[in-house]
């Protein structure tokens, strides 16, 4: 039997490191990588500046704060570098063309005039599609001409100090790069390990008025919510389209849907035969669900894909059989064969698109 080849590495720099190279533990830390990341391409900014002595420096540290200080998320941070190099030098050959104006012409109303009428235009885009581009041309403007009397050579220099700034910042963005797709990979299973939770609640008989119940479905809206606000970077980054991220989101949500109405058509609690007839006659399916939430939770967060080819047995996903059953049950027995089909909908997604989003 083959064994896996040996680290290079010590053992010790390993464990040293393990935060820093495994997805897993990178999505864990992910602030604590983004400080030091920040901090160290401030000082390397600072450095770079100070030792080439340019003038107004401080302006490339400024911009690299403003591309990557917010933004954990490697998807991002290209994006935003892009339109942070469109909007300065949009802004700059404008500041450049005021302090001219003034500086030859000496006309302070008109210069005052080009300017407001600049960061109108600016302002009425700002709304809307390229807001980002619009707002910093409006505000680069301002950086490089002040009101007009900064001197031309000051005008360039800063403009050369955003660029060296947003240069710097898309490098530091490729040093231990967070992944969006990252966070959504970990959530997602959180989310399907939640709902493992609230179904074995649901199962068992456990009471859902209670606030731990209220606190889980809670938790589980606000993980759809963040999941979805992840979508267009995991788009760009793994080159899953927006439709079968839309598709996946869907199958969760629809799963959280049924596991709230599985809590409320579930026999009452003074029904002491319905619970353990339904046990038996969907017991299953309940393992079924288990396995199958669990087992997704798992490729995800773990990267054993091999799960997700596990499908369950056809005939638990086909409608159930005229089997005797009370008639208050058939609605239960029927949503739960619906949970299975949509659980089963939502590994085939998962492992169809697992190639890319297993980084």
């Amino acid at each position: 039997m083959k064994t896996a080849p040996a680290s290079p590495l010590p053992l010790w720099l390993q464990k040293l490191l393990r935060p820093l190279l495994d997805p897993y533990q990178r999505y864990r830390h992910a602030r604590l990588i983004h400080a030091a990341r920040v901090m160290v391409g401030l000082l390397v900014s600072m450095l770079l500046t100070t030792g080439l002595n340019l003038p107004h420096g401080e302006w490339a540290s400024v911009t690299m704060l403003i591309v990557i200080g917010g933004l954990q998320h490697h998807g991002n941070i290209g994006r935003k570098s892009v339109e942070r190099a469109y909007g300065t030098l949009i802004g700059a050959g404008l500041g450049l063309l005021a302090v001219a104006q003034q500086a030859y012409l000496g006309i302070p109303l008109l210069t005052y005039s080009i300017m407001a009428l600049a960061c109108g235009f600016f302002a009425y885009h700002a709304i809307g599609k390229g807001g980002y581009i619009a707002l910093l041309s409006a505000i680069t403007l301002f950086i490089v001409a002040g009101h007009g009397y900064n001197p031309m050579t000051d005008g360039l220099w800063r403009t050369v100090d955003i660029l060296i700034g947003i240069v710097l910042a898309l490098a530091f963005s490729f040093a231990l790069p967070l992944y969006a797709v990252y966070s959504w990979r970990y959530n997602l299973a959180r989310g399907l390990r939640e709902c493992a939770t609230l179904y074995g609640r649901i199962i068992s008989g456990q009471p859902v008025e209670t606030d731990e119940h209220r606190t889980l479905m809670a938790k589980l809206n606000a993980t759809m919510v963040q999941l979805r606000s992840l979508m267009p970077s995991v788009s760009k980054e793994v080159k899953i389209s927006i439709t079968e991220l839309e598709t996946i989101q869907g199958h969760f949500r629809m799963c959280l849907s049924t596991l709230e109405i599985l809590a409320n058509i579930r026999p009452s609690g003074s029904d002491e035969a319905a619970m353990p007839q339904l046990q038996a006659l969907l017991s299953a399916e309940h393992r079924a669900i288990s396995r199958q939430l669990i087992g997704m939770a798992r490729a995800l967060q773990e990267g054993a894909t091999d799960r997700l080819e596990r499908r369950c047995a056809p005939a638990l996903l086909e409608s159930p059989g005229d089997v005797a059953i009370a008639s208050d049950l058939v609605g239960y027995q029927l949503m739960t064969r619906q949970l299975l089909r949509n659980l089963d909908g939502l590994q085939q997604l998962l492992a169809k698109t697992a190639r890319r989003w297993k980084i």
